[in-house]
């Protein structure tokens, strides 16, 4: 794997990371199509990159990261994710991280869920309007639904939006809340995975690892400001057929 692999994958990530299309499985697939090697340090790379795009949201949100009553929720919203992830850490990375099938049946059955629920789905007039709003119940709930997205392709984003929606909340406040809520989601994941495994990376690949966390954060930033703009006058729909699409594309170009 060498910095261009760590350009085109920082450029996935980015925009990947915060729509409801699971950055993790864009990065395993795109990985496979440009035939970089399965082995550790990919694995470490798909899962550490995330922090650069978790960067930009500390970015463009640090007022609100500094509200108290915000912290507490996502702390609260984090907990499950963490002992889930924590407990099933060597099970995802050993059998579920890389495996192509596992993220093209995921991508695929979340898009016809997401098209599925938004079919169905009807925003209420008392749906909350705003982050602090957000109750503990509320809180915890989504990140239960969050760690789901343990498995590759299922979509951390996706799966905290359709979860926050099914709690009455207005959609571009669980969408705020999803980004937010990624940050100590992935600020624990990656450094679980840094603290186990940077012993064994070489220069080259820290050097990697860099240029994909820049480049992720500077995309991301984009993604970002792209879907609360979206948000505004559309829906998830689209997005569950591209996720089918993908699948289908996939399954012939790379199984």
């Amino acid at each position: 794997m060498d910095i261009w692999h760590g350009i085109v994958l920082g450029i996935i990530e980015g925009v990947t990371e915060f729509l409801p299309i699971s950055s993790t499985g864009h990065l395993i697939l795109f990985g496979n199509l440009l035939k970089i090697p399965s082995g550790e340090f990919v694995k470490s790379f798909d899962i550490i990159v995330q922090l650069g795009a978790i960067s930009s949201v500390i970015f463009l949100y640090w007022k609100t990261l500094w509200n108290l009553e915000t912290i507490k929720k996502l702390l609260v919203a984090f907990i499950p994710t963490g002992i889930i992830g924590l407990a099933l850490y060597k099970v995802v990375k050993t059998y579920l991280m890389g495996n192509e099938h596992v993220v093209l049946w995921a991508l695929l059955l979340g898009g016809v869920c997401l098209i599925v629920f938004e079919l169905w789905h009807k925003e209420s007039e008392s749906a909350v309007v705003d982050i602090g709003a957000i109750s503990y119940r509320q809180a915890l709930v989504i990140g239960l639904v969050q760690s789901i997205a343990i498995i590759p392709g299922v979509s951390r984003s996706a799966a905290t939006i359709v979860g926050g929606l099914l709690l009455g909340l207005k959609r571009s406040v669980i969408v705020e809340f999803s980004f937010l809520l990624a940050v100590p989601t992935m600020l624990a994941a990656s450094g679980l995975d840094v603290l186990k495994n940077y012993s064994k990376f070489s220069t080259d690949q820290f050097g990697v690892l860099l240029v994909g966390f820049i480049v992720a954060f500077i995309t991301a930033t984009f993604s970002i400001k792209f879907l609360l703009r979206y948000i505004q006058k559309h829906n998830f729909i689209p997005f569950g057929v591209y996720r089918i699409v993908v699948a289908i594309i996939f399954w012939f170009l790379i199984l």
